[in-house]
C-alpha cells in the first residue's frame, strides 16, 4: 500500500479561505442582510486574487507565508461575517482604553499632609543661615 502525500498547507489555506469567503456571502444572501458596495466588491476581488495567485496580498510582512489572506483582510471577512449573521452591533470595534501606567502592584501613593510651620519659625524667622 502506498502512503498518502501530506496535505500542501497553501493549498488547505486556500481553499479555507475560499470557503470562508463564500460562506460570507452565502450567510448574507440568505438573512436577506444587505452587503454596502465596497464589502461585496471587497469579496469578490479577495476570492479572484486567491484564485489566481493563490493569495490575496502581495507584501510577505502583512501575514504568514502559508496564509492564503493577510491579517487586516481576515479581521474585515470576519467583520463581514458578523454583520450578515446579525451580530454586527455587538463586534464593534472599541478604542483602546487608557493604560494606568507603570505603576506598581499593590502599591498605593503614600498622601502627604501640608507642611505646618515648624514651632521655631512661627515669628518669621528662618532656620537657614544666621542665627
Amino acid at each position: 500500500m502506498r502512503a498518502k502525500k501530506p496535505p500542501d498547507p497553501r493549498a488547505q489555506a486556500r481553499k479555507a479561505a475560499l470557503n470562508a469567503l463564500k460562506r460570507a456571502q452565502r450567510t448574507a444572501d440568505k438573512a436577506g442582510v444587505q452587503l454596502s458596495e465596497w464589502e461585496g466588491e471587497f469579496l469578490g476581488s479577495v476570492a479572484q486574487r486567491i484564485e489566481t495567485y493563490g493569495r490575496a496580498f502581495g507584501d510577505p510582512e502583512k501575514g504568514g507565508a502559508g496564509q492564503a489572506m493577510s491579517v487586516n483582510q481576515t479581521i474585515k471577512l470576519k467583520e463581514i461575517a458578523a454583520k450578515a449573521q446579525g451580530k454586527g452591533k455587538e463586534r464593534e470595534r472599541k478604542p483602546m482604553s487608557r493604560g494606568k501606567g507603570f505603576g506598581r502592584r499593590g502599591f498605593q501613593a503614600a498622601t502627604r499632609e501640608p507642611e505646618t510651620p515648624a514651632d521655631g519659625l512661627e515669628d518669621g524667622g528662618s532656620t537657614h543661615g544666621k542665627s
